[in-house]
């Protein structure tokens, strides 16, 4: 992987850790609606599968998907209104955090129900084969969604019909506070794929570098009309299920075992032992991608709430 896109690499993980990180700020003022799934700990899945994508490739996101739609090449500032559930966001402030779409870039939305991105990403996937373009479907979705009835029937039709879907599963070990040990006998969910008839791979979605290679094997796959793939990228939340979550279920040792496995800090060290990047280039980094995100922020809380009067507008009924 060339210098260039390692660096690019690198500030689009730091974009989506920072934003998240302000997200979490400004929620605890008060001002972000809801509640909140934070991406902080998986931003080299994102980062690694979408740098491999074009724009008018698409992704199908979940609830926990802003990381997929900064990486996607979505705006900050109307994602940041969006979360505060503003009249300049993407969904106009009805959607909120676990709904964002932006069709621009080919971000066909995020949706909170486990597992229902996936027969949407087979859906994109037949539009595209009977189009006849060559795009490609990125599915993201977690390991609680490997158990439900979406990823067997959405997978096999996939499969099937040879449709250019690449499924990625983002296993940060736990369903809310539900280990995967405790409803999968098999350690690796990759393992599934066979029974499908497709290409199936673990990884360690820590290493960004891992993730992109690995990604750009299944897109190419997928793009040269061969079919779907499912990579499984192993990973960890840093923070609990939810903004309300204290993560008690899981064991400290745990924890910090994983922390020590941060993908913006492998990745650091891997820009510093190659010599692409110095301390000071990745602090210039830094104070960039901080200027971008603060005045996302205060775009998002300048900007107005929507209407009552405007409920209505915009549903389908």
């Amino acid at each position: 992987m060339e210098k260039g896109k390692i660096i690019e690499l690198y500030r689009k993980m730091l974009e989506i850790r920072l934003f998240e990180e302000k997200v979490f700020e400004l929620y605890g003022q008060n001002i972000v609606p809801g509640t909140i799934h934070l991406y902080i700990g998986e931003e080299a899945i994102a980062a690694g599968v979408c740098s491999n994508l074009r724009k008018d490739d698409y992704i199908v996101s979940t609830h926990r998907g802003h990381g997929h739609c900064i990486a996607k090449g979505a705006r900050l500032d109307m994602t940041m209104a969006e979360i505060l559930g503003k009249k300049t966001g993407y969904c106009r402030g009805k959607g909120g955090s676990m709904h964002i779409a932006d069709f621009s870039v080919g971000m066909l939305g995020a949706t909170a129900v486990v597992g229902a991105g996936i027969p949407i990403a087979t859906g994109a996937g037949l539009s595209i084969k009977l189009r006849g373009t060559d795009q490609v479907v990125a599915c993201f979705f977690g390991d609680g969604a490997a158990n439900q009835g979406t990823f067997h029937e959405g997978i096999n039709l996939a499969a099937v019909w040879k449709l250019p879907v690449v499924f990625i599963c983002e296993n940060n070990l736990y369903a809310m506070g539900t280990c995967q040990s405790q409803v999968m006998l098999i350690k690796d969910i990759a393992e599934r794929a066979t029974a499908y008839g497709i290409p199936g791979v673990s990884v360690n979605g820590n290493d960004a570098i891992a993730v992109y290679e690995t990604a750009e094997k299944a897109i190419k796959h997928a793009r040269h009309g061969n079919g779907p793939s499912l990579i499984e990228c192993k990973t960890y939340r840093h923070k609990g299920h939810s903004r309300f979550d204290p993560a008690t279920y899981r064991p400290k040792e745990e924890v910090e075992e994983w922390l020590k496995k941060d993908p913006i800090q492998n990745l650091k060290r891997q820009l510093l032992e190659k010599g692409y990047l110095l301390n000071a280039g990745m602090a210039q980094i830094e104070r960039e991608v901080n200027d971008i995100i603060e005045k996302a922020a205060q775009f998002a809380i300048d900007s107005p709430y929507p209407p009552p009067e405007e409920a209505l507008e915009n549903v389908y009924a």
